[in-house]
Order: C-alpha cells, then structure tokens, then sequence
C-alpha cells in the first residue's frame, strides 16, 4: 500500500471517529434539554392513572410515600423481557422495605395478562398504548425506546432514570440509599 493511500486510509478513519462522536454528544446534549425537573417528573409520575391488567384504573397516587421503580416496557421487547426476573427478584427483597416496581407495558392487555402469569411478575402492571410512549418522553426518554425506567424517591422526586436495560448493580446502588 503507498503511502498516500495510507494517508488516505488513517484520516478517512479519523472523520469518521470523530463524527460519531460528535453525534453521541449532539444526542447526549439533546436528550438532557428536554429531561423535566425531577420533581415536576415525579408529579407527572403520581398523577398519572392507566388500566391495569385486571381493567381497572391504577392510580399512581397509592403508590406516594414508596421508594417507586417506574418500568416502561413490552412483551415483544427482549431487553425487556432479560431485565423482568431482576424486577421480580427486586420486588420479593425489597418490597418490605417500601420498594414498589410497577410495570408500564406498551402492548395489548391480550398479551400483557397471560405473559406476566408465565413470567412470575410479582408487582403490579399497567397498559397503555402509543400514548403513553409520549408520556415516558415527557419524563426524559427523548429516545422513546424500550424498556425505560424511571426511580422516585419517597418524597416523589426522580432521582434516576434510565434507557435501556438497568443491570441489577445500578438498581442496588440507586435503591440501598434511598431505603
């Protein structure tokens, strides 16, 4: 290879390094712009009611004063479906303690039902459709994808969010302070 075409080669790979770059900080930057104060999430958080399972509405209100784990997800989403047994596992350690995760599914009640029976899903679930995509993007998910999560504090503030799956180490190193 001459040497001018290594040249070529190296600052070819140079652009291309730093414009990826710059793209993961644009997005960076734009998806902390949008994020609300963490107590105007946690308002919107509790004043929200959706359908539950079971077809009854499910305000978030009862949940106040709970150390509150908000998961937007489906059952078409892997990552989803690979965090859940953590949920779950979470939720029988740590709901004495005041912890209360609550599923958000993106999906049909149809689908939600029978796979939370399979899956062992120990805390409550909602259902919401598109909408409530918008909803997760008020709240910071400016990327609108799945599985969201979202962690209020006792006194309803967010204190953690998080796109994409959230490995049980961050969760417990986000929940044990708040206990």
């Amino acid at each position: 290879m001459s040497r001018l075409r290594q040249a070529l080669l190296v600052g070819g790979v140079a652009l291309v390094c730093g414009m990826a770059g710059l793209m993961v900080y644009f997005y960076q930057l734009r998806s902390t712009e949008g994020a609300p104060d963490p107590i105007a999430a946690g308002r919107m958080v509790l004043g929200a009611k959706l359908l539950g399972v079971d077809g009854k509405v499910q305000p978030f209100e009862q949940w106040r004063g709970k150390i509150l784990v908000v998961n937007f997800w489906a059952t078409w989403c892997a990552p989803c479906r690979e965090e859940i047994p953590g949920f779950i596992k979470f939720q029988e350690r740590y709901g004495p303690d005041g912890v209360q995760f609550v599923g958000v599914a993106i999906d049909q009640k149809e689908r939600v039902a029978p796979y939370a029976k399979d899956m062992g899903i120990n805390y409550p679930l909602v259902v919401g459709g598109m909408e409530t995509m918008e909803f997760a993007r008020q709240l910071g998910n400016s990327a609108t994808v799945l599985p969201y999560t979202l962690i209020l504090d006792r006194a309803g503030r967010v204190v953690a969010s998080q796109i994409g799956i959230i490995r049980p180490e961050k969760l417990l190193t986000i929940i044990r302070p708040l206990l």
